[in-house]
């Protein structure tokens, strides 16, 4: 019989650092909370027979609901953590069974980006090892300062790795090391592999390679880095044309298309229609359903659910005018920012209570013009800037409801809104708007949320 294998989350920390007034690991980044990235690496991994999480003390409660999540079967406990790293290691030890031949691993909470293949190597390098590290080559040279803060060093960096958790041991080796370091009054170590390298220098620890993008988040910039790490890692969504026959997934779904009756919107109630989905495309031209007015987002919403509810709400109206700021009529500007901004924030107001009901999913769409203002159609680029922001923004808020909401963001797409903005374009420098549409599709059947997934020219089929 082989030994089991326990996973203890350490997340402690309070977040100091990164500076916003809570502990880091419950920090929201693509609509969870980064513990509970965390906590479902480790519940998919078929290594890991039981997951602990050390919580910090003062915020322990905020974890309760973990416990009776069904994503989360192998969570046993939410237990206190210490005033330090090493008293948190010490409390998880003491929480342990006594079969010394368990196998622990201990990793950051805030560490969201642990993949199998690091997991599988920490645990198949303790059937050989008592103890095992991850670290990545520095790219840096590392150097050793002095105290008048002059160089009194600099190692081979060839040598040189930087750590990374999970750490792993045999539970009777690690606890052994904590039984000799709390002997010693001049005790101090930062990590679990340092108590064992300084308290049982005979015991070999194996050093695996982990990944760069399993980092920890700790500064305000690893916050941002994070957010992009997740928004590239949805990229498989966009890979290839999609059979929207097989997206059994959709069939008997019910999904209502804002802005249905040509480009992106129609292809999108095309496919899911193919796809055995209940699809309710509205459109000014088409159903007559202006998206700027909040009785008729309520009256199209009221006819959709009479058909058995809601499960998916995509928003694909939009409009797009060139003209400078200073040139741009009233008009004009009212209905830029009234239909590209203000109708997304009535038309999730009016569907969140369906979209509740049914653990459904909003689905925006911005566009490339989001992430840098361009220049003659500035306030086009500033209201996709904030359809981005609604969407992470609701993500978090709606999480607890169970909504997910996703933002697509098309390059430049074959629609007749930008025909009619642009004239005639070269053809392969645009998106199909049935390549957009598919990728649409495999966002409504993703569990992502919080995401802005990229679609663009070059990964598109040809």
């Amino acid at each position: 019989m082989s030994a089991r294998t326990v996973a203890v989350v350490l997340a402690g920390g309070v977040g100091v650092r990164v500076g916003l007034g809570m502990p880091k690991q419950l920090i929201r980044i693509a609509g969870k909370a980064i513990v509970e990235h965390t906590l479902e690496r480790l519940e998919a991994s078929t290594l890991i027979d039981e997951v602990i999480v050390m919580m910090n003390a003062a915020s322990i409660r905020e974890l309760d609901h973990l416990m009776a999540d069904p994503r989360f079967t192998k969570l046993s406990a939410v237990l206190p953590g210490g005033e330090t790293r090493n008293d948190s290691t010490k409390l998880a030890l003491a929480a342990l069974a006594d079969d010394e031949s368990t196998k622990v691993l201990f990793h950051d909470a805030v560490r969201p980006f642990l993949d199998d293949r690091i997991i599988e190597d920490c645990v198949r390098a303790l059937d050989e090892y008592d103890a095992v590290d991850t670290a990545i080559p520095s790219a840096d040279t590392i150097v050793e300062v002095a105290e008048d803060s002059t160089i009194a060093g600099i190692p081979p960096r060839a040598t040189l790795r930087r750590g990374q958790t999970p750490q792993g041991f045999r539970l009777g080796v690690i606890r052994r090391a904590y039984e000799l370091a709390d002997g010693d009054p001049a005790f101090s170590a930062t990590d679990d592999c340092g108590v064992v390298f300084t308290y049982l220098p005979e015991v070999k620890i194996k050093v695996i390679t982990g990944t760069a993008e399993n980092m920890k988040v700790t500064e305000p910039l690893d916050i941002h880095i994070a957010d992009k790490i997740f928004q590239l890692q949805s990229t498989e969504l966009t890979s290839g044309l999609a059979d929207p026959a097989a997206a059994d997934v959709l069939r008997g779904r019910s999904v209502v298309v804002f802005g249905g009756s040509y480009g992106i919107g129609a292809s999108i109630a095309r496919q899911a229609e193919a796809a055995g989905a209940r699809v309710h495309a509205f459109s000014r031209t088409e159903t007559g359903t202006d998206v700027t007015s909040r009785s008729q987002i309520r009256r199209a919403l009221k006819r959709a659910a009479a058909d058995g509810g809601i499960d998916h709400v995509v928003i694909t109206a939009g409009v797009l005018s060139i003209s400078e700021l200073v040139r741009t009529p009233k008009k004009l500007l009212r209905a830029t920012l009234e239909t590209n901004l203000l109708a997304p924030a009535m038309i999730a107001q009016e569907a969140h209570d369906h979209l509740a009901a049914s653990g459904g999913q909003l689905l925006l769409f911005t566009s490339s013009s989001y992430t840098r203002g361009r220049a003659g159609y500035s306030l086009y680029s500033a209201t996709k800037a904030g359809v981005v922001n609604l969407a992470q923004a609701l993500a978090d808020e709606w999480a607890d409801s169970g909504i997910r909401v996703n933002c697509l963001n098309p390059q430049r797409t074959r629609t007749p809104m930008r025909t009619q903005a642009f004239g005639d374009e070269p053809a392969d420098s645009l998106l199909d708007p049935e390549y957009v549409a598919s990728v649409a599709l495999r966002v409504l059947e993703s569990d992502l949320t919080g995401q802005v997934v990229d679609v663009r020219v070059a990964a598109a089929p040809r």
